[in-house]
């Protein structure tokens, strides 16, 4: 039976019409039917209790209950005398009744057979009912009792109400028919229409579906009509909502290219800053085994150490990147940001004694204290002082600002480039070599981004020759 049930929306919507239309015209009929039947059953039986009161009147005096010619004998409907009509008048004594039929020469009284005037006698009641007479077919019978004494039984045939009543529903059935064809097609044509936009939707659909999302760069071009994303309309909310699906999609799908993208210039970048100590340690055990004397050997193993050292250090800063990005927690403690940040200018007086170091403190003298782990905290504040050190010729005046939602480092050197601001947090970024005095590996910047944005934090950059601040808030809502 599954495979009878319509699976198209169109089809359901075409069987549901029909349905509806063909139960409403079946409630309608069936209303009808009933309604004209009662009508036309109150007439007989006001015929009925006019024939009754005639042959009252004929029985007191003394004529003959029947009326020659046709029987319309007021002009007004059936009455007594119509072809078909049966009477029976009885007392204790006798019982007399006739039907009237009609002849060749016109209208007259029948005697009524044994088993009719039994069948009209045996149900006394008074009220108009519907028998079937033996050999003459449905009757609709009243009896009534005469100013004489005399019980008289009247009954009209119940032919021409059930002709009528069949010709009625003959004729609704054939309107309900017609109306039903019609509900079909005319559904059908209206619901394609109205779903026409549903169709064009999902040809949008898979056309995108068609399309090689698998990898590269990937550009969602296809978007569904802007005359079908009417939100007015079921039509147009699916259309508007695939439109902000495709855009969520290709969004994504251009996210994850990017984040490809870092990951391979990542690799190639890490690569890149290992194989250049490694080439040196190569390089230097090499000269140590061809000279073998005591000199050169100790030279060798002080550069292999220095660069082993360079390549921990970054070996550390990739692992924590990586257990940054996996979403590790951090430690959560209660840290003295106040104090951090003095240690931390106190420190970078020491190293670069050749720049201005400043520290300003709230006005009421109070600590901030912040929930998160004192060491990587500690690493942010000491990478931001080394790239202000490193990046800022001397005579440079660095200030760190310290705010009750973070703190500033604000210097009034050069500057970063227009071309590397932009990219100032991405890893394995560098500034100009010529305008700092030592080495990095580009990974300062990064690892701060990295630790205030798993401390729920943002760091934003505002660079300009003569005022460069970077900003660290907690509890931004998302990561600059």
């Amino acid at each position: 039976m599954r495979h009878l049930v319509p699976h198209s929306l169109t089809s359901r919507l075409v069987v549901t019409s029909v349905a509806l239309v063909a139960i409403v015209s079946l409630l309608i009929g069936s209303v009808t039917t009933l309604g004209m039947r009662a009508w036309l059953m109150d007439r007989l039986d006001d015929d009925l209790s006019d024939t009754l009161r005639r042959v009252d009147v004929m029985r007191d005096v003394g004529v003959p209950p029947t009326i020659p010619g046709n029987g319309n004998g007021n002009g007004r409907g059936p009455v007594f005398g119509e072809i078909g009509a049966v009477t029976l008048l009885h007392d204790d004594d006798e019982s007399v009744g006739w039907v009237m039929e009609d002849s060749s020469a016109g209208p007259v009284q029948t005697p009524l057979e044994d088993d009719v005037v039994d069948a009209l006698r045996e149900d006394p009641s008074r009220q108009a009912r519907t028998i079937d007479l033996p050999g003459l077919g449905s009757y609709r019978v009243v009896t009534g009792q005469t100013r004489g004494g005399a019980t008289a039984v009247v009954a009209l045939p119940t032919e021409d109400v059930d002709e009528a009543t069949a010709s009625l529903v003959r004729i609704e059935l054939v309107l309900a028919l017609a109306g039903i064809v019609a509900a079909a097609l005319g559904g059908t044509a209206v619901v394609r229409r109205q779903l026409r936009p549903l169709t064009e939707v999902a040809a949008t659909a898979h056309a995108v579906a068609a399309l090689p999302l698998d990898s590269g760069e990937i550009g969602i071009t296809e978007r569904v009509p802007e005359h079908l994303t009417d939100p007015r309309t079921e039509a147009g909310q699916v259309g508007a909502a695939l439109n902000q699906l495709l855009a969520h999609v290709e969004s994504s799908l251009s996210a994850r290219h990017r984040s490809e993208q870092q990951v391979r210039q990542f690799v190639a970048d890490a690569s890149h800053e290992l194989r250049t100590p490694l080439t040196t340690i190569a390089g230097y055990t090499e000269l140590a085994r061809r000279r073998g004397d005591a000199e050169t050997s100790a030279v060798a193993l002080a550069k292999v150490e220095e660069e082993a050292a360079r390549m921990t250090a970054l070996v550390e800063d990739l692992l924590l990147l990586a257990r940054l990005d996996s979403g590790r927690p951090l430690a959560v403690e209660t840290v003295d940001l106040t104090r951090l940040l003095l240690e931390a200018v106190d420190d970078a007086r020491v190293v670069s004694p050749e720049h201005r170091w400043q520290i300003v403190l709230p006005e009421d003298g109070e600590p901030i204290e912040v929930a998160g782990d004192g060491n990587r905290l500690h690493q942010v504040i000491t990478n931001l002082l080394t790239n202000a050190r490193k990046y800022t010729p001397g005579g440079t005046t660095v200030t760190v600002t310290v705010r009750p939602d973070g703190f500033d480092v604000h210097d009034d050197g050069p500057g970063f480039a227009p071309d590397l601001a932009s990219t100032a947090f991405e890893r394995f970024t560098r500034g100009d070599a010529s305008r700092h005095r030592s080495d990095g590996i580009g990974l300062g910047l990064a690892l701060v981004q990295a630790i205030v944005a798993a401390h729920g934090g943002a760091v934003t950059l505002a660079s300009e020759p003569g005022d460069t601040r970077i900003s660290v808030r907690w509890g931004a809502a998302e990561p600059a």
